[in-house]
């Protein structure tokens, strides 16, 4: 068993439309023009890093845009050049809603449950129902069949979303344990109160993910996020905290009673490690603005460990200080690699953002979602075909860019051989 990270493909309507409240940088290039072929080409580039790290790497593939079937659900009719035009002159935000890339944001596309963990020996995914915004509540259907195909074999269960309670995915949930294919304790972070931003994810849907997946009550933990992290622009825990087999790297800030969580991880594993970095060293406001939590924390083929970071966090002064004495120091972090990433940070997503981690053997997957490097230069090349140089935000409702959008998903799925996605 290893731990797989499947990175969502920045899609070819990557624009600036603002939609997630409590998302500072994406509220902050609301209007800029975007640069989607850039985009996609930056998240090869990390899938690459990876690979020269000696990772396993997956990759999970855009959404059709426009979502003309959510707008035909809203109402619309006609055919599907049809409903966007009218869904674009009647309500241009409802129709950026529709057009929207944050499928590419893979953390949130499903929770993961390893195997070593659950009642049945299986691995469970249950979808995320992202119901709080209406931009992601149309993720879930695609998400779903997506994942049933990647994930066909039986070593695998694929859940649809949870009904009725809000569901964010793997950005609210952290797992450690010993090793990746050892047994675990799974950590469900759930809001209660965002101040004037949205607490997204709900304790109940978490509990029910839990049951589903067969987890053992014992080693299951459910954790309240921070009101000052969610008014602070943590969106999801993700932007405070992330853990790796046996260490949790978090903000002192990140969660409701930190002192509570470090005690029930003790009882609950007593060789887990909380690294705490405490506000007098990096403001809430310095982790949010430079994602320095929302890295990727991946063990090395030689059994160290190595932080992912964005290269934001390199410009923080106190957030690169940091960084330096971590590295040199003698905890399990002993790397720090910097990635470019910047036109997902633009848009309020992190190295952690754009991956689904899953713990499994690489041979129950479907190879058609695991990368090489051979796959890596064909889907550069892809993207620098098809993929637009820039969207402006007048450019959402030009049916040109919509017959690009479908084009370039069109090529994508034929490289892939996945055209039961069309």
């Amino acid at each position: 068993m290893v731990e797989i990270n499947f990175d969502g493909l920045i899609g070819p309507s990557h624009n600036y439309a603002a939609l997630s409240p409590g998302n500072r940088a994406s509220a902050s290039n609301l209007g800029a023009v975007s640069r989607p072929r850039a985009a996609a080409l930056q998240g090869l580039g990390k899938m690459r890093r990876a690979l020269d790290l000696g990772l396993p790497q997956g990759l999970f593939l855009p959404h059709d845009r426009p979502a003309t079937g959510w707008l035909r659900a809203l109402g619309y009719r006609g055919g599907d050049d049809e409903i966007a035009a009218a869904a674009a002159t009647d309500d241009p935000m409802r129709f950026a809603q529709a057009m929207s890339a944050s499928p590419m944001w893979t953390a949130n596309a499903a929770t993961v449950s390893p195997a070593a963990d659950s009642a049945d020996g299986r691995c469970h995914l249950s979808v995320a129902n992202l119901s709080a915004m209406p931009h992601r509540s149309h993720e879930a259907a695609a998400t779903l069949a997506q994942l049933r195909v990647a994930f066909a074999d039986p070593a695998f269960a694929v859940h649809p979303p949870v009904p009725s309670f809000g569901d964010e995915g793997a950005a609210n949930h952290m797992r450690v344990a010993p090793a990746h294919g050892a047994p675990g304790v799974e950590i469900f972070v759930y809001g209660v109160d965002g101040g004037r931003f949205p607490a997204r994810q709900s304790r109940a849907a978490g509990e029910a993910v839990a049951r589903r997946h067969g987890l053992d009550p014992v080693r299951t933990l459910f954790v309240e996020q921070s009101t000052a992290a969610i008014a602070a622009g943590a969106f999801h825990n993700d932007v405070v905290a992330v853990a790796n087999e046996a260490v949790v790297f978090a903000h002192e800030q990140a969660f409701a009673d930190s002192a509570g969580f470090a005690a029930d991880l003790a009882r609950a594993m007593p060789e887990a490690m909380l690294i705490e970095v405490p506000a007098a060293a990096i403001s809430l406001e310095d982790a949010i603005g430079s994602y320095l939590f929302n890295s990727q924390l991946v063990t090395l083929p030689d059994a160290t460990m190595a932080l992912i970071v964005p290269s934001e966090c390199r410009v923080n002064p106190r957030v690169a200080e940091w960084l330096d004495a971590l590295g040199a120091g003698n905890g399990p972090i002993r790397r720090v690699e910097v990635v470019e990433v910047r036109e997902s940070m633009r848009n309020g997503g992190g190295p952690a953002c754009l991956r689904l981690r899953v713990v499994a053997d690489p041979a129950t997957v479907d190879p058609r979602f695991l990368v090489d490097a051979a796959r890596l230069d064909r889907l550069t090349a892809l993207v620098t075909a098809y993929w637009p140089v820039e969207i402006a935000p007048g450019d959402l409702g030009s049916p040109a860019l919509w017959r690009q959008c479908r084009t370039a998903r069109a090529a994508l799925l034929d490289e892939l051989d996945l055209v039961e996605l069309a």
